[in-house]
């Protein structure tokens, strides 16, 4: 069975800090290399953060320095730290694999999300 749920979203103001966190199947997470996505109103869905089995990360331009990618191997948990927030940083925010997982070899399946609005 493949779950990915997101949660920690709300409405902030540009400066302020918000933590997502994701649970994760086993069977998606452990062998995989996890990532965080975001996809804005009229703008297709980005890559902005990801993180490896052994913890490698890396970050979009957009947010290097100000968001910081995290992973609980025993939990099968991930998690996105997000400071110094700006206003296009709104968008919904996804966790997956990377690349995002696929069901069957047929489609890319996707949690819900969790919104992130920022104020200004």
């Amino acid at each position: 069975q493949v779950q990915l749920v997101e949660s920690g979203g709300g409405l902030v103001q540009a400066g302020g800090s918000l933590r997502l966190s994701c649970a994760a199947s086993g069977n998606i997470f452990s062998p995989n290399a996890m990532g965080w996505y975001r996809q804005a109103p009229g703008k297709q869905r980005e890559l902005v953060a990801t993180i490896t089995r052994d913890s490698s990360t890396n970050y979009a331009d957009s947010v290097k320095g100000r968001f910081t990618i995290s992973r609980d191997n025993a939990k099968n948990m991930a998690f996105l730290q997000m400071n110094s927030l700006k206003p296009e940083d709104t968008a919904v925010y996804y966790c997956n694999t990377v690349p995002a997982f696929r069901v069957a070899g047929r489609y890319d399946y996707w949690g819900q999300g969790t919104q992130v609005t920022v104020s200004s």
